[in-house]
């Protein structure tokens, strides 16, 4: 069993009910009563997004999960697919759903479908933001730097985030 985490994006509909929708079947996907970590929800510009798309709700979720990298994301793009998201959409469109898996353990994967850790991770605050209220300290598999390293070296140009539900 391993530790991965996974990143929550909505921009369309009701952002909160979408987020929680996905937590939850995230959260099945766990063997039993594991340990399950849930960051805050922060609102977020849209970052190489059509013109006029709306703003992003994100957080992140950590979760015990006993299976592969490639079974993990069958299952997370499973969900997106239940909870609405339409499939082979142009990259960056506004979605009810995203889930992006961020790490799997000391795992590192680099497949055509999937790259683990996920590679931009470390330059995105609305990824770095939640994901440091949970493990500020967790370095990454081939990485040095503390995941409060890198969201402290973001550049200001790097837009804020804005907290939206703390506990959620």
């Amino acid at each position: 069993m391993v530790r991965a985490g996974i990143a929550l994006g909505s921009n369309l509909g009701d952002r909160i009910s979408n987020l929680r929708a996905a937590r939850d079947l995230l959260r099945k996907l766990t063997p039993g009563d594991s340990a399950y970590i849930q960051a805050p929800i922060y609102c977020s510009c849209p970052v190489n997004c059509p013109a006029d798309s709306p703003d992003f709700f994100n957080t992140v979720v950590e979760i015990n999960y006993n299976g592969t990298p490639a079974q993990l994301l069958e299952q997370t793009q499973a969900i997106e697919v239940q909870l609405g998201r339409i499939p082979n959409t142009p990259p960056n469109s506004p979605r009810i759903i995203d889930l992006d898996i961020l790490y799997f353990g000391e795992h590192i994967t680099d497949a055509d479908n999937l790259l683990i850790p996920h590679p931009r991770m470390t330059q995105r605050r609305f990824v770095l933001q939640p994901l440091s209220d949970i493990r500020p300290s967790m370095t990454l598999p081939g990485d040095f730097i503390s995941v409060l390293g890198h969201l402290r070296s973001l550049t200001p140009d790097v837009a804020p985030l804005r907290l939206v539900e703390a506990d959620w």
